[in-house]
């Protein structure tokens, strides 16, 4: 659109000004939908729920208010029979976390296949066996091995990631093996914070939130307390209001994942719970 269309009153352009009056809410109230992460629940929370009666944990999960779940293994299920189940209540599939073995080799194509199936692009490796990350060399070279296998899954729409548990943050040959990774990784390699886990472990989420913007595609929301050891989300020593200030700016946060490992309650009652708790602490964000 060419400015001399418009007219200049008294130093004021006057076209563009009304024009932006006009768009500025429309515009920010479409990024606005556009950025705001969904919330989905690690299935791990309620495993043993899930390999009783995996229809109805979905079930109950959605009608909680949770728009995803991410995998932790199948139930002997096929992902047909998976994506049906997701389909029937309304659910998406926001993560798998697989074995690194499964996407090498031979195993590479069935995953994509499943994944596929599923509906899934995020495909994260929740650990690594210890000759992946034995010295600061064997981090660099899973690094290395992480950024080939994400370029095999980009034609595919898909992403590669990794989860943190604790050892993450302790130091190894001078340097964090976070750092390690994360520094040598491609920006594709998704940075899946786990922010209990890192908090056992001594760190901070919101130091790495801002040395790696833009990685932390899905996050996992737990909670750590020095304290009590079952508590829910909100309840701990996580801090909550800085770390949800950084993932809306900066990490392109797609999903929020909520995980709960220990139990005050029954597993399905304390993810209700925790999500409960969470959309009371988006909600203070937004004010």
């Amino acid at each position: 659109m060419e400015i001399r269309r418009f007219r200049w009153v008294g130093g004021v352009l006057l076209g563009v000004a009304a024009l932006a009056l006009a768009l500025t809410p429309d515009v920010d109230a479409a990024r606005s939908r556009r950025q705001q992460p969904r919330i989905g629940l690690q299935l791990y929370s309620v495993r043993d729920d899930c390999a009783r009666d995996l229809p109805g944990v979905l079930k109950a999960v959605a009608a909680m208010g949770y728009q995803g779940v991410e995998f932790a293994g199948y139930y002997g299920r096929s992902a047909e029979e998976l994506r049906k189940l997701l389909d029937e209540n309304g659910l998406v599939c926001c993560g798998t976390h697989i074995g690194l073995e499964t996407l090498l080799g031979d195993q590479f194509e069935a995953t994509v296949r499943f994944n596929k199936t599923l509906g899934n692009k995020f495909l994260i490796v929740p650990g690594l066996p210890a000759e992946r990350t034995a010295s600061r060399q064997a981090w660099l070279e899973t690094a290395r091995l992480f950024n080939e296998i994400a370029k095999k899954l980009e034609p595919h729409g898909m992403y590669v990631g990794y989860h943190n548990h604790t050892v993450e943050f302790k130091p190894l040959d001078n340097e964090l093996p976070w750092d390690t990774f994360f520094g040598n990784t491609d920006k594709r390699v998704v940075m899946q914070f786990d922010t209990g886990n890192a908090l056992a472990g001594g760190a901070e989420a919101a130091p790495f939130l801002r040395r790696y913007p833009g990685r932390a595609l899905t996050v996992h929301i737990k909670e750590h307390s020095a304290t009590n050891d079952k508590a829910l989300v909100g309840e701990g020593d996580v801090k909550w209001a800085e770390i949800l200030s950084l993932l809306r700016r900066t990490a392109n946060t797609e999903w929020y994942i909520i995980e709960q490992e220990s139990y005050a309650y029954p597993p399905l009652e304390c993810v209700e719970k925790c999500l409960r708790n969470f959309e009371k602490l988006l909600a203070q964000q937004r004010r």
